[in-house]
């Protein structure tokens, strides 16, 4: 919520700033602080409004600046605190405004987090846009659980895909190309219809015995997995509720079972996460060679937006 200045979202859009606004699409990772990445962190450190989603975790939150405002637009199944196009609308609007916007989106803004058609908006209104890539769930849930999405022998092909379909009817997919052997599909939001994933895999060819990953909550102290086949999956997905990806295909089968993403961490793993970022980037960084004639200092300068 608002902490600081002008309390509504009228208000921020009247402030009359000479310098130019711009948006910043953001990826915040799955979730643990310590896959935020540098560039994301500073970004936030100069934003004047985030409008985040509902997957950024606390503690990632925690780092934006007390003077800072936020903006909730989170959706959830058949639930948005503001559809997609007030959004877009919302983002140039107070970029227009002369306002620093970080738009903070869980994962990755380019891997089914609808950045593309915010960036567009940007462009289409003639407002600054850049993009900061992010962790996306399907590669923390992969390294964490220990199934590489591809491996010789195993996997020379991965394809991400969606299993929520637009107007929440069967995801219009390829099912023949996704059913080939020696193939990773990963399946983002594919809880709900995890049934007719695969069935429609199996109908298509991919064998019934084909082991499928499910993790929940990726990289999170919450994190949960299980490992299954194609024809027990339906049941196996009756299990669990939140954020969950699926990874199907004979790597599945290289996944541990058990998920214990805190046993290294501190109590306080979070908090301090997010008090070591900020001061480390408050930090002046000593120069240190990277080569013939070229210091640290020197490729970090050319190197920022």
């Amino acid at each position: 919520m608002p902490r600081g200045g002008p309390h509504t979202i009228s208000d921020l859009v009247a402030l009359d700033r000479n310098a130019p606004g711009k948006v910043w699409l953001v990826g915040a990772g799955p979730g643990d602080p310590e896959l935020l990445t540098l560039k994301a962190v500073r970004i936030l450190s100069l934003a004047d409004v985030v409008v985040h989603d509902r997957l950024v975790a606390p503690e990632i939150l925690d780092l934006v600046p007390a003077a800072a405002h936020r903006l909730y637009v989170g959706k959830q199944k058949a639930r948005h605190a503001l559809p997609q196009d007030d959004i877009n609308a919302l983002l140039v609007g107070l970029a227009r405004s002369g306002l620093v916007v970080v738009r903070l989106k869980g994962g990755d803004p380019f891997v089914f987090g609808r950045g593309g058609e915010e960036m567009l908006a940007c462009r289409a209104a003639g407002v600054d846009c850049e993009v900061v890539p992010g962790v996306s769930a399907a590669l923390a849930a992969s390294a964490g659980s220990g199934a590489p999405l591809t491996h010789r022998g195993l996997a020379q092909a991965v394809t991400f895909v969606t299993g929520h379909a637009q107007n929440g009817g069967e995801p219009d997919l390829d099912w023949s190309a996704l059913a080939t052997a020696n193939h990773t599909v990963v399946v983002y939001m594919g809880l709900s219809t995890a049934g007719l994933i695969a069935e429609r895999l199996i109908v298509a060819g991919r064998a019934p015995s084909t082991p499928v990953a499910l993790v929940e909550n990726a990289s999170q102290a919450g994190e949960r997995r299980a490992v299954t086949s194609l024809a027990e999956l339906p049941e196996a997905a009756k299990r669990f509720g939140g954020p969950a990806i699926l990874i199907i295909g004979e790597v599945a089968a290289l996944a541990s079972k058990s998920a214990h993403p805190g046993e290294c961490r501190d109590p306080d793993h979070g908090a301090e996460t997010a008090a070591d970022l900020s001061a480390a980037l408050a930090r002046p960084m000593a120069p240190y060679d990277l080569g013939p004639g070229i210091r640290r200092d020197e490729r970090m300068k050319g190197g920022r937006s």
